[in-house]
């Protein structure tokens, strides 16, 4: 498997903010978001074994498993071992792929793109606001829906993405507020 890092912090995003968790972060991806802040080319090749292994190295029994696109890469085995040293399991999607035959993945979270929704179940909704049309997300079906406004690198911009989207979901309460505590914070 093609790792760009393995690295241990605080969940910073969604219903498990603050939640200690070792980030597998793949490299490689189907989309080619002009926000991105991930380096596809940049990778180690890692088993899965060493993969487990690396991470069994710290003392959370959370792992998120993200990209990149990291079901372009999960395998059932993957998750098979994970588990089996009794991990929790959540990966962070784009949703626009299936998951592997024999896949066993704890909590999903989907942060939609460009591209249809695939994936088989979708626990937490996690869109990225910055303007857009919300309608196209009315009909997927999730346990928990998030709207996290888009980072632009910008403060004026953010502040203004950051109260707009604190307004959408004032008018529409189906939505929890999801910010990047870990930026908010400066942990990794």
């Amino acid at each position: 498997m093609r790792v760009n890092e393995i690295f241990y912090s605080l969940q910073g995003e969604g219903l498990f903010t603050g939640t200690p968790a070792v980030f597998v972060r793949l490299s490689g991806c189907n989309l080619r978001c002009d926000f991105c802040d991930t380096d596809h080319h940049s990778h180690t090749d890692m088993t899965e074994e060493e993969i487990v292994a690396e991470v069994c190295h710290y003392p959370a029994r959370h792992v998120v498993i993200t990209g990149g696109e990291p079901v372009m890469q999960l395998t059932a085995r993957l998750t098979h071992l994970l588990h089996a040293k009794g991990l929790y399991i959540q990966i962070e999607t784009n949703g626009s792929l299936e998951l592997p035959e024999g896949a066993e993945v704890d909590w999903i979270t989907c942060s939609p793109k460009e591209k249809a929704v695939r994936i088989q179940r979708i626990d937490e909704l996690k869109v990225l606001f910055m303007h857009q049309d919300m309608e196209r997300y009315s009909a997927i079906s999730a346990r928990e829906y998030r709207l996290q406004p888009l980072d632009s690198g910008n403060d004026e911009e953010n502040k203004r993405n950051l109260n707009d989207t604190i307004n959408y979901i004032l008018r529409n309460p189906k939505w929890k507020l999801s910010l990047q505590t870990h930026k908010i914070l400066n942990v990794r």
